[in-house]
């Protein structure tokens, strides 16, 4: 059988890894799961009733780029949330979760080769594993750009040699970050803007973190496009419902873009594009409406931060997150901390070298666990008290 080389030398998936390290290994208490980001809080009660009330629309085929409600409430979102205002029939997208549009983007806009060499694709290192997939797709070469504590845990794109940066044809950036919780400044972004115009190339801004934050609403790559007077054809935006208000399982993101980008990607998803649900894009649009849920949810991972601070801040090298609802926390060797951890204490969490990938030798993520904060409060307590003691105490 020939199947694809382009896929045939990929690593080993993050959670493949992980049961192949801990399931060999009886646990060491009840087990507390705070490896994968699935948020555990609930979501708004009255989404079902949504789906209820429109369920005569699984009768239909639905709409490819979001119902006209879905997209008018997206839109409506963008400008309260950034303050600018987007055309909802032109540069808005509905997506089947995030992922497809992040995994997509590349094959729709990005050109195999630039200046006759083979296109680059940059993305922070760690990373959100379809960065890398996506480029692969397009027939483009990942380029894994360091984001540690050295450069603020945000990729210094700049410092790429320039020829690198002469074939690049786009930069993924996670603000918040995943894993590190970091986010990205009004200056980061205006200079990642400022490189894409020099270089031209795209910005791929995944932003499917960005209301779970402390205080202050971590900054939007388009509100900056707006300030700077850049064309936002050259920036598009990720978001997503599933951290925002705890539905992963209703699969609903979107992309937005300038009229000329988003006319590629809704061509690309008119042949290959898998619509959400009409009765779930009627809710999708109900939820983007309201806010009074989402700032419920927030206070929540507030709490946990402060948790968190509590625990683990005479920790050396502890950094307590900005937004997201991950903690990076420093260790010795990633395997043999989560390896002990679920030995002893029953809990599992992600080695920081499972989201990396080595570059000259080096794996940015393997002196870190990440711990997702998605548990109630009491479970989200009691595994990071275990975490404490397991590798922490002296």
């Amino acid at each position: 059988m020939m199947y694809s080389e382009r896929f045939s030398n990929l690593p080993a998936h993050v959670w493949p890894r992980l049961r192949a390290l801990l399931d060999g290994h009886e646990g060491g208490g009840t087990p507390i799961h705070m490896t994968i980001g699935e948020p555990k809080h609930a979501f708004p009660a009255w989404v079902t009733d949504e789906i209820t009330k429109h369920a005569e629309g699984f009768n239909k085929y639905p709409p490819n780029d979001g119902s006209p409600e879905l997209r008018g409430a997206i839109a409506a979102w963008i400008a309260r949330r950034y303050g600018v205002e987007m055309d909802p029939d032109s540069e808005v997208m509905a997506l089947n979760g995030t992922r497809e549009g992040l995994y997509n983007a590349v094959i729709a806009l990005c050109p195999t080769t630039k200046n006759g060499e083979k296109s680059a694709i940059l993305m922070p290192n760690p990373f959100y594993q379809v960065y890398m997939i996506g480029a692969i797709s397009g027939a483009a070469e990942p380029i894994m750009v360091p984001a540690t504590a050295e450069t603020g845990h945000l990729p210094d794109f700049a410092s790429l040699p320039e020829e690198v940066l002469r074939r690049t044809t786009a930069a993924y950036l996670c603000s918040p970050a995943n894993p590190q919780g970091v986010v990205a400044s009004r200056d980061y972004w205006a200079e990642l803007i400022a490189l894409a115009e020099k270089y031209d190339f795209l910005i791929f801004a995944d932003e499917c973190y960005s209301e779970i934050y402390r205080d202050t609403p971590p900054t939007g790559a388009l509100e900056v496009v707006k300030e700077l007077g850049t064309d936002r054809n050259r920036v598009v935006i990720f978001h997503s419902l599933s951290k925002r208000s705890n539905l992963p399982g209703l699969r609903a993101g979107f992309a937005a873009s300038g009229p000329e980008t988003m006319r590629e990607i809704k061509q690309l998803r008119n042949y290959a594009g898998a619509p959400l649900p009409l009765p779930l894009q009627q809710a999708a649009a109900a939820v983007w409406a309201d806010e009074a849920h989402v700032e419920e949810n927030r206070a929540l991972y507030q709490e946990k931060y402060a948790i968190a601070d509590r625990i683990f801040g005479n920790v050396p090298g502890y950094a307590s997150p900005e937004a997201g609802f991950f903690l990076w926390l420093p260790v010795e060797d990633d395997e043999a901390a989560a390896l002990r951890l679920w030995r002893e204490t029953g809990v599992r969490v992600l080695p920081g070298s499972y989201l990396a990938q080595n570059v000259a030798g080096n794996n940015p993520g393997q002196n870190y666990i990440r711990v997702a904060l998605v548990a109630p409060k009491d479970e989200t307590t009691r595994g990071l008290e275990a975490i404490r003691d397991c590798l922490y105490s002296t």
